[in-house]
């Protein structure tokens, strides 16, 4: 069977499975590849699980009005299980998935995964652990999204950033910093002048460099 190393790896429960629905899962398990900023799910058809195996994805909701606002991206080795609600059945809100930068994904299709699932109660717990998990992901973004102010969440995301990446010069632009923390490109492009008139950072064309992390900190805590 092709992918029985990849569900060796990613499944703690493989091994107690039977061979039929290994056989199953193999059968309907495939390896795609999405462009930067291809959409991945937009809830008009459930595809399957999205497994990364290399790039960037990411997750988020969107208003009525257009605005985004992203809840958690996912990098290589993580599963989005949010947006497979035709296998969990309890997910009742719309999400959408992007890649952020050229992917490539394992997908197991919604179907096959639904029904060896229905079979086997640790796959199944297994499901839902992982949904808790990236449930608590979601209550943080809400939690800061209602209760901290915008200029502590810019913040707090330009520290995750330069974190994340390692290097102070955040290759992004001031609307697809707005599309993640839910707000217009106007109010982003005044606190970035802000910081910058403080001597935080340096504003150029599509990237932002961090020149002062000490007052960055301070200002998202």
């Amino acid at each position: 069977m092709e992918y029985n190393d990849f569900y060796s790896r990613y499944f703690p429960f493989w091994n107690d499975l039977s061979e039929e629905d290994k056989a199953m899962l193999c059968d309907n398990t495939f390896t795609t590849h999405f462009e930067n900023k291809q959409t991945v799910h937009n809830n008009l058809e459930c595809t399957g699980l999205y497994i990364v195996k290399s790039g960037r994805l990411r997750l988020y909701i969107l208003s009525e009005e257009g605005r985004e606002i992203t809840l958690y991206r996912l990098s290589p080795g993580e599963m989005c299980m949010l947006a497979a609600s035709c296998v969990i059945q309890s997910i009742t809100f719309d999400v959408y998935l992007d890649a952020e930068l050229p992917s490539e994904c394992y997908m197991i299709n919604a179907s096959a995964f639904g029904e060896v699932t229905e079979r086997n109660p640790t796959m199944k717990i297994f499901a839902l652990e992982k949904t808790v998990e990236r449930f608590s992901d979601v209550m943080w973004v809400m939690q800061q999204a209602l209760f901290v102010s915008l200029d502590k969440r810019l913040a707090i995301f330009l520290l995750d950033e330069i974190s994340s990446s390692g290097d102070s010069r955040i290759t992004m632009t001031q609307e697809q910093i707005a599309r993640h923390l839910g707000t217009a490109r106007e109010v982003i492009t005044r606190m970035l002048k802000h910081m910058a008139a403080d001597s935080v950072l340096e504003i150029s064309r599509g990237a932002i460099t961090i020149i002062d992390k000490n007052k960055l900190r301070s200002i998202a805590y």
